[in-house]
């Protein structure tokens, strides 16, 4: 039995405090975002939601949002909350002369988490991920699911009524997020990965037929020219393991072989994380199970086993 299976299923609502929300309003907002993501924000329906990363001129990003149209003029970029002020920074010295107005909009919404259960009440949860669903003022966006339990995040207007269900710890809600195989860029990995390195291209981060982003040649170089090196996978481990932690390999004791992209307490025990690391180094550690191939911190560290991703990856689709 894995650790995932021996916790029991899990429903409820949280309040999602460690993100908040970026608003781009005006009838350029679409195009000046279009040129800034790696998602095509211009063929966006209003009934989807989609995954899209904010990168530098290296490919590297800077930042990551759950992205959705409230109307054809009003875009909504949900991020980690450590990250905002600097992205929105960064985004609104692009807008020149753009009819677009970036804002801080964290006070304006409400963010909360529905997982199992607690998603029936509001809307079907045999929605697919990315889709989006509008109730009154609210928009209900589906997620990956995580540890098998489907998921959603609730965004309404603040003062509108909360979703309602058992409330569960964010903790809880966090592990649900790494077991989707799916990390958000936060401070702790400012740009560390091109979108590849946390699988983005398999989960409908990036949109590979779109025009120019900053940094859209590295990225499609990686996809095209076989040079990405690195994948993010799913690992259990007995220490706590935080974003921005090296990963090593038992071949190499002197240089890390990856890092901790996301991380959370499993309810059975122990930790789970998304570690961002060398498929090479992920292939030999899946041939030699039970052995301690890969380590935190240094090579003398706690043991990580690697676990299974709840996706295929683009490559074998």
């Amino acid at each position: 039995m894995t650790m995932t299976s021996s916790v029991p299923p899990i429903s409820g609502v949280v309040e999602l405090t460690h993100l908040g929300v970026i608003r781009a309003v005006g009838e350029d907002a679409v195009k000046f975002l279009q040129g800034q993501l790696t998602q095509d924000v211009a063929q966006l329906e209003l009934t989807q939601a989609r995954l899209a990363a904010f990168c530098n001129a290296k490919g590297r990003m800077q930042a990551s949002f759950v992205l959705f149209k409230r109307s054809q003029e009003e875009i909504l970029l949900v991020c980690s909350r450590d990250l905002l002020a600097a992205t929105l920074k960064r985004l609104s010295m692009f807008v020149m002369r753009a009819k677009a107005k970036l804002s801080d909009a964290s006070d304006d919404f409400q963010l909360y988490g529905l997982a199992g259960n607690a998603i029936d009440p509001i809307a079907s949860s045999a929605h697919p991920a990315w889709a989006k669903v509008d109730i009154d003022e609210g928009n209900l966006i589906f997620l990956y699911p995580g540890a098998g339990q489907a998921r959603a995040m609730w965004c309404a207007p603040t003062g509108s009524r909360l979703p309602e269900g058992k409330a569960i710890d964010l903790n809880t809600w966090n592990w649900l997020e790494v077991q989707s195989g799916i990390a958000m860029i936060s401070q702790p990995v400012f740009e560390s990965f091109v979108p590849q390195m946390l699988n983005y291209e398999s989960v409908g981060g990036v949109n590979f037929k779109k025009g120019c982003y900053p940094g859209q040649e590295i990225v499609a170089r990686s996809q095209f020219r076989g040079t990405l090196k690195r994948r993010a996978y799913l690992v259990h481990g007995e220490a706590a393991a935080a974003p921005g932690q090296e990963v090593f390999h038992a071949q190499d004791a002197e240089q890390p072989c990856g890092l901790v992209a996301a991380s959370a307490a499993n309810p059975a025990g122990g930790f789970d994380a998304i570690v961002s690391i060398q498929t090479a180094a992920a292939v030999d550690a899946a041939t030699h199970p039970g052995q301690k191939r890969l380590t935190l911190g240094g090579a003398a560290g706690p043991a990580l086993e690697l676990l299974p991703l709840p996706y295929p990856l683009l490559e074998d689709i």
